[in-house]
C-alpha cells in the first residue's frame, strides 16, 4: 500500500514506525538492484539521511520534532541547490561546477519542518524536454509495463519514478510546460503546479524566468498541498467555499479531443460521467483565446529565448556536450529578436486576459494531461518521432503556464491499465480554490476505480 504524508505522520506520531525505518526502506527500494534507483537519482545521500533521520527520532521523543511530517524521506530535482552537492540539471555541461553554498530556500523551509532529502533526480537536460529522456545518465522507465521500457515524462522524469517506486514519499520538481503534471500522470502520481510567484525559484537553474514554477509530486492531493504550503510560506486557510452551487467544469474542445488516443479519450469520459453523477456541471466549448498560442510558441517562445540568453552568458561551455536535442531547442533562441520577445509578452498579456474572460461563469478548467499515454523509449529514437511527441506532451498543460495559471494532474486511469491524467486549471492565485476542488475530484475518480476493481 502507498502511503501519503499524512498517513506516515500518523505512524510516526503513534510510535508505528520511526524515521530511520522510512530512511533504510527508501535506500534499500533505491539500491535495490532490478530497480531503477541509478536512473533515478543523480546522488544519494545516504549517509547523512541516516543521520538526519536519527535525530528526527530523537526530537520527536523529546516531543520537539518540528512538524508532523519531520523525518518523512523526500527528493529534489537536480535543478536545485543543495548544500554541498553540485546542480547539474541533468547536464555533463556542467560536471565541474562546484558544490553549492547554500539550500535553495524552499529546500531550506522542507529541511526546517523536518523533512529528509534523500538526494537528487535525474532530469531531461536543463529541463528542456516532456518526454524524459536523459542520454547522459539513462532514462528511468515508467513503472507501467516496465519490461517494455516506457517514458517516464519529463522534465522530472526521476522525481514521479521514485514516488510511483515509493523511494520517496513525495518529490519537488520544476514546471515550465508541464514538467511537475506530465510525468505524474504518465507514471500514475499527483503533480501539482502552483501559481509561479507563489514560491521562491533563488537557487532553482532557470529554463525560462517567465514560465517556470516549482512544484509537488506526491501520492495525494493532500500531500501536494501540504508540501505547497511549506515551500510557499502560506498557510492552507480554510476559505468559505459554496458547497451547494455546482463546481462549474469548462473543457477546452479542441485540447479535450485533438490527437487524443481511444485509452486517454475513454478515461477522460468516464471520469466527466463520474463527476457528472457526483452534480458537477461540465461544459465543452471551443476557445478562441487558444488561437494566439502558435504565435507565443513561435521559435521556440519564451524558454529558446531566455535559456539561450542564460547559456550564452556562460562562456566556455562545451557545446559538443548537449543532448543535439536539447542544443537545437536553446538555439533557437538566438533568432528571436528583442523586440520580439516584448511581443511576446504583450501578447501574452492579451492571452492571460482572453483566458479570465473564457472562465467567466466557471471554477475550472478540466482536460487530459496528455492527449497520448506513454509510448516505449524506443519510439522516440529518431528527431522527427522524438519532436512530434514532445509536442503531444507539453501541448494541453503548456496552455496553463502561458496564461500564468496553477493546476494539477490527478491519476484517472483503470487499475492495471495504463497511467492517464486528469488535469485541473484555474487562474493566478486561486491556488486555494483549485486545491479544495481537486480534493474532491480526487475522492470521485477514486471510488471509480474501486468500482473498476469491483468488477
Amino acid at each position: 500500500m502507498r502511503q501519503t504524508l499524512n498517513s506516515l505522520a500518523q505512524q510516526l506520531a503513534n510510535g508505528q514506525t520511526t524515521s530511520r525505518a522510512l530512511v533504510e526502506q527508501c535506500l534499500a527500494r533505491i539500491a535495490n538492484p532490478q530497480g531503477e534507483g541509478p536512473r533515478v537519482f543523480r546522488q544519494v545521500q545516504a549517509e547523512a539521511a541516516l543521520a538526519e533521520a536519527g535525530r528526527q527520532d530523537a526530537l520527536r521523543r523529546q516531543g520537539l520534532c518540528p512538524s508532523p511530517y519531520a523525518g518523512i524521506a523526500i527528493c529534489v530535482k537536480d535543478n536545485m541547490d543543495l548544500l554541498g552537492h553540485p546542480t547539474r540539471a541533468g547536464s555533463v555541461v556542467l560536471n565541474d561546477v562546484p558544490p553549492a553554498k547554500a539550500d535553495a530556500p524552499l529546500i531550506t523551509r522542507l529541511k526546517t519542518a523536518g523533512f529528509i532529502v534523500l538526494g537528487q533526480t535525474h532530469m531531461s537536460e536543463f529541463a528542456y524536454s516532456g518526454v524524459g529522456l536523459n542520454p547522459h545518465h539513462g532514462t528511468a522507465s515508467n513503472p507501467f509495463q516496465r519490461e517494455i521500457g516506457l517514458i517516464p515524462g519529463g522534465s522530472s522524469s526521476g522525481a514521479a519514478v521514485a514516488v510511483s517506486d515509493q523511494m520517496a514519499a513525495a518529490a519537488i520538481g520544476t514546471d515550465t510546460g508541464g514538467s511537475c503534471r506530465i510525468p505524474a500522470a504518465l507514471c500514475g502520481v499527483v503533480g501539482y503546479k502552483p501559481s509561479a510567484a507563489h514560491i521562491n525559484r533563488q537557487g532553482v537553474l532557470p529554463l525560462s524566468t517567465t514560465l517556470d514554477s516549482v512544484g509537488p509530486l506526491a501520492m495525494s492531493v493532500d500531500c501536494c498541498e501540504i508540501l505547497y504550503s511549506i515551500m510557499s510560506g502560506r498557510s492552507i486557510e480554510p476559505r468559505p467555499i459554496d458547497e451547494k452551487r455546482p463546481l462549474r467544469l469548462l473543457v477546452p474542445q479542441s485540447l479535450a479531443s485533438l490527437d487524443t488516443d481511444q485509452t486517454v479519450a475513454d478515461d477522460f469520459e468516464r471520469a466527466l460521467m463520474r463527476l457528472r453523477a457526483d452534480g458537477v456541471q461540465v461544459e465543452r466549448r471551443e476557445l478562441t483565446a487558444l488561437d494566439c498560442v502558435p504565435a507565443l510558441h513561435a521559435n521556440g517562445g519564451f524558454s529558446a529565448y531566455e535559456s539561450w540568453h542564460w547559456h550564452a552568458q556562460r562562456r566556455g561551455l562545451d557545446r559538443s556536450r548537449y543532448d543535439p536535442r536539447v542544443l537545437s531547442r536553446i538555439d533557437s533562441g538566438r533568432h528571436i529578436t528583442p523586440e520580439q520577445y516584448r511581443e511576446l509578452h504583450r501578447l501574452r498579456h492579451r492571452f492571460i486576459a482572453e483566458i479570465t474572460q473564457s472562465l467567466s461563469g466557471f471554477d475550472l478548467f478540466a482536460m487530459p494531461t496528455t492527449p497520448i499515454v506513454a509510448p516505449a523509449i524506443s519510439a522516440l529514437e529518431d528527431e522527427p518521432a522524438y519532436t512530434r511527441f514532445n509536442r503531444l506532451m507539453l501541448r494541453n498543460p503548456a496552455m496553463v503556464n502561458l496564461f500564468d495559471g496553477c493546476s494539477i494532474s490527478l491519476p484517472m486511469h483503470r487499475p492495471g491499465h495504463a497511467p492517464t491524467g486528469f488535469m485541473l486549471s484555474g487562474r493566478n492565485n486561486v491556488d486555494q480554490v483549485l486545491l479544495h476542488h481537486a480534493r474532491r475530484v480526487e475522492r470521485l475518480l477514486n471510488q471509480q476505480d474501486r468500482a473498476s476493481l469491483a468488477d
